[in-house]
C-alpha cells in the first residue's frame, strides 16, 4: 500500500510501486468494501470483541442485564393490555419522542405491543452496549451499530406492522401499495423508468439553480472564481470571498432565487466571490490539502487584488469544510512568529503573502476547527478505517460520491432510509423534487491524497486545535487569528455538531458572534428571510472575554424568529470601512472575463 507523507507537513511525494503481494491485499478489501458499506471490518470486528469479552468476564454485568430485561418485559406486557383511564393512549401522540409512533393508530392493540416492545429493546441496547472497561470508541461504535439494528427491524418499517400504512392501503384500495411497488422499481432498476428524474425535470446549474449573475475571473486546475454582477447601484467597499466545502458542488450556496444566499448578499450591496472546485478524477491523485490552500483560497484572493487593489480587505466566509480551510488560511497569515518571513516580505510566513489582500473578518458556517468530538461521523476515524479506505482509493485516485452519500445515510438511517422508503414504497408517496435534493445527488469526488490528509490530520490527530497542523513547512495556530469571527451552528448538524463548532471559543481569544439556528448542516445554513419556522439564538463574546461552556451557552438566551441572515448582513456592513458609507463598484478588468457564471467548473467541464 501507498504510504502517504504526515498530514502535518503535506508535500506532494512520489507514488511509490505496488508489490503484488499489496496489490492482492487491496483487491481483496477493495471487492469487499460494497459488502461493508465501506467500513472496515477489522475495526467493526474489535469493537464487538471488546464488547463481547468485557460482558464474558462479568458475571455481575450480565445479571444486571438480565435483570433489566425482565423489568423492560413486564413493562411491555403492562402497556399491552388496554386500561380504563386509557393511560397507555395518552402516551401516543404529539408528545412521543419518536415521530415514527405520533400517529394514534399505534394505541390499538395489537401495534400497542409491538411499539411498546421495540421502545423498551432501544431502553434496553443502550445500556446492554456500554460495558465498563471498554475503550471509548469502541463503546460509542457498539451502540451506534446497535441502534442501526434496531432502526432496520423498527415494526413502522413493515407494512404488516404498521397500522398507518395498513389503515392507508385500505383506504386506497391497495393503489398507494401498487405505486410505492412502482417506486420501488424505478429505484432498483437504475433509472431505466422513464418517471426517474432527467435532464429536463432535474434542476440543472445555469438554467434552474446557480443563475445569478456573474463572471468567471480566474481559473486553475483545482478552482474557478466567480465574481458576482452587483445588483445594487452602490456596494460596500470590502469584496466578500466565500469558500464552499469542496465534497459538493458550490451551488447549494446559489440554488433558486428564492433561496440563494449569493442573490441575497448581492442585493444588499455586497461585492461576492464565490470558489467553483474542480471534480477530481484519477489523474488528481496526489493533491493534498496544501493544494487546495494554495490553489483555491490563495490564488483566489491574490485574484481579487488584482481587481480591487491590494491594500483593500476583503471579508472571508467558508461553508463546512470550507471553512475549516479558510481557517487554517486565516491562521497561517496571522502567525505572530512571522518576523522571518515579513523580512522576505512574506505575511505569517507564507510564500507570496506579500501579494494577498489582508483579511477584514472571518464567517465560518456549519464548520468545525476542533476535532475532539466531531459527532457521529468521527466513529469511523481510526487507523483500521482509515487504511481500509486508502486501499479503496488507491486504485481509483479517488473517493467517490457516492460513497460518501452512502456514508451520511448511514449514520442517519432512521430519517434518511427507513422512514423515507416506508413513505415511498409501502404509501406511494414520493418527496418533492426540490433544488436541495437535485443539488445533494450532484456528488463529488476527493483526491486520494487530500482525502487521507484530512482525514488524518483533522479528524485522528485534531492537529489543527492543537496547533500541530503545517502550512509550508511550519505550524499554524488559531490563537493567532485576531480577526472578528461571525461562527454559525445549527441545532440539528449530524455532520458538523454546533457543540464541536463553538469550541473554536476556545482556541481564539478573538471577538466571535456565536449564531446557533435551527435545521440541520444544510437546511439551517439555507435559512433565507421568508422561511417558515425559523429561528436563531445569537450573542458575542468580547475579545479576550469569558469562556462559556458551550452547554451553558444557550441559556437566557430568547430564542429569534426568522433568519439569520439580516444578522450577518449587518454584522458585515458594520465592519466595512465607513459604516454606511457605500462606494462605487469597481469595474471588472476585461482580461479577467472567462465566461459567464455558473462557469465551466460546476458542469465538470475542463478546457483543454
Amino acid at each position: 500500500m501507498q504510504r502517504l507523507n504526515s498530514p502535518f507537513d503535506p508535500s506532494p511525494p512520489a507514488r511509490n510501486v505496488e508489490l503484488p503481494t499489496q496489490r492482492l491485499d487491496r483487491l481483496l478489501h477493495a471487492s469487499a468494501a460494497p459488502l461493508t458499506a465501506g467500513i472496515s471490518p477489522v475495526a467493526l470486528s474489535l469493537a464487538l470483541a471488546d464488547w463481547a469479552w468485557h460482558l464474558a468476564v462479568s458475571p455481575g454485568r450480565q445479571l444486571e442485564l438480565a435483570r433489566l430485561g425482565a423489568q423492560l418485559a413486564t413493562q411491555t406486557l403492562k402497556d399491552s393490555v388496554p386500561r380504563a383511564d386509557d393511560s397507555t393512549s395518552a402516551k401516543i401522540g404529539e408528545q412521543d419522542s419518536d415521530p415514527r409512533f405520533r400517529h394514534q393508530a399505534w394505541a390499538q392493540w395489537p401495534f400497542t405491543a409491538l411499539r411498546s416492545g421495540f421502545r423498551q429493546s432501544e431502553e434496553f441496547w443502550r445500556e446492554a452496549a456500554r460495558m465498563p472497561g471498554m475503550s471509548a470508541h469502541h463503546a460509542e461504535m457498539t451502540q451506534f451499530f446497535a441502534r442501526q439494528a434496531l432502526n432496520m427491524l423498527a415494526p413502522a418499517n413493515w407494512l404488516p406492522t404498521n397500522p398507518v400504512v395498513l389503515q392507508d392501503a385500505v383506504a386506497s384500495r391497495g393503489a398507494h401499495l401498487l405505486q410505492g411497488a412502482r417506486h420501488w422499481l424505478e429505484d432498483v432498476s437504475g433509472g431505466l423508468i422513464p418517471t426517474q428524474p432527467t435532464e429536463t425535470n432535474r434542476h440543472v446549474p445555469g438554467r434552474d439553480v446557480a443563475i445569478t449573475p456573474g463572471q468567471v475571473v480566474m481559473r486553475n486546475h483545482l478552482v474557478e472564481l466567480i465574481r458576482y454582477s452587483p445588483q445594487t447601484e452602490q456596494v460596500y467597499p470590502e469584496p466578500l470571498l466565500i469558500v464552499p466545502s469542496w465534497i459538493m458542488k458550490y451551488y447549494i450556496l446559489d440554488l433558486s432565487p428564492h433561496n440563494s444566499m449569493v442573490r441575497y448578499l448581492v442585493e444588499q450591496g455586497h461585492q461576492v466571490y464565490m470558489l467553483s472546485w474542480r471534480n477530481p478524477d484519477a489523474s488528481d491523485h496526489d493533491l493534498s490539502m496544501n493544494d487546495y490552500l494554495r490553489l483555491g483560497i490563495f490564488e483566489a484572493l491574490r485574484a481579487i487584488g488584482d481587481i480591487h487593489g491590494k491594500k483593500q480587505p476583503v471579508h472571508a466566509m467558508g461553508y463546512c469544510l470550507g471553512g475549516t480551510l479558510l481557517s487554517i488560511a486565516a491562521a497561517a497569515l496571522g502567525r505572530r512568529d512571522g518576523q522571518a518571513g515579513e523580512a522576505r516580505g512574506d505575511r505569517g510566513g507564507v510564500a507570496g503573502a506579500e501579494n494577498l489582500p489582508e483579511l477584514r473578518s472571518l464567517t465560518l458556517l456549519a464548520a468545525q476547527t476542533d476535532f475532539s468530538e466531531p459527532g457521529e461521523l468521527g466513529l469511523f476515524i481510526d487507523e483500521s478505517q482509515i487504511g481500509y479506505v486508502d486501499e479503496i482509493t488507491r486504485g481509483k485516485g479517488y473517493l467517490s460520491g457516492e460513497q460518501m452519500a452512502g456514508s451520511f445515510q448511514f449514520l442517519h438511517s432512521r430519517d434518511l432510509v427507513w422512514t423515507r422508503r416506508m413513505r415511498e414504497y409501502l404509501m406511494g408517496e414520493r418527496e418533492p423534487h426540490t433544488d436541495l435534493m437535485d443539488w445533494n445527488a450532484d456528488t463529488t469526488r476527493m483526491p486520494a491524497r487530500m482525502h487521507h490528509e484530512y482525514l488524518t490530520a483533522l479528524y485522528l490527530h485534531n492537529a489543527l486545535a492543537t496547533s500541530s497542523y503545517r502550512v509550508d513547512g511550519r505550524s499554524v495556530s488559531l490563537g493567532d487569528i485576531e480577526l472578528p469571527i461571525f461562527l454559525v451552528g445549527t441545532e440539528r448538524d449530524h455532520v458538523s455538531p454546533w457543540q464541536s463548532v463553538y469550541k473554536l471559543h476556545h482556541l481564539c481569544e478573538a471577538e466571535i458572534t456565536f449564531v446557533l439556528t435551527s435545521g440541520g448542516h444544510n437546511a439551517g445554513i439555507i435559512s433565507e428571510p421568508g422561511h417558515p419556522g425559523r429561528s436563531f439564538r445569537i450573542d458575542t463574546r468580547p475579545r479576550h472575554g469569558a469562556w462559556v461552556p458551550q452547554q451553558e451557552w444557550p441559556q437566557g438566551l430568547e430564542a429569534q424568529s426568522g433568519s439569520w441572515w439580516p444578522a450577518w448582513h449587518d454584522w458585515l456592513a458594520a465592519r466595512s470601512t465607513g459604516i454606511g458609507k457605500i462606494n462605487k463598484a469597481r469595474a471588472r478588468p476585461e482580461s479577467m472575463k472567462l465566461g459567464d457564471a455558473p462557469g465551466l467548473y460546476v458542469r465538470q467541464c475542463y478546457p483543454d
